[in-house]
């Protein structure tokens, strides 16, 4: 489990998490993009570069294919999730240390 404990790239995260649902590659690049306001796009090379990693390290798994041209589809792991829920508790870290020294800096949103 100590290779979820480091920091998740940006693009990694968000294909975790848009594999809760099985989903074959296309679907994972409109999702992340979606999930992500437009800013995350992911090219085919960078997107089938980290679904092979994730794959190896056994976050996520091949779901099926769908539709009529067979696209594999994958689905995230139980050690996937781990990995995923590692990664919130350390962003969540961030966000609380660095409001708790830069509080008086921070814009006032009520």
């Amino acid at each position: 489990m100590n290779e979820s404990k480091g920091a998740l790239t940006e693009a990694v995260y968000y294909i975790l998490i848009s594999l809760y649902q099985p989903l074959h590659g296309y679907g994972v690049i409109q999702n992340v993009e979606k999930l992500s306001g437009g800013r995350v796009k992911l090219g085919a090379g960078t997107l089938y570069g980290a679904i092979n990693t994730l794959l190896g390290r056994g976050w996520i798994v091949e779901y099926g294919q769908s539709g009529e041209r067979g696209k594999k589809e994958y689905i995230i792991t139980d050690s996937g999730k781990q990995a995923v829920a590692w990664e919130i508790a350390r962003l969540q870290e961030l966000l609380d240390n660095g409001r708790q020294i830069c509080q008086a800096d921070l814009p006032d949103h009520s």
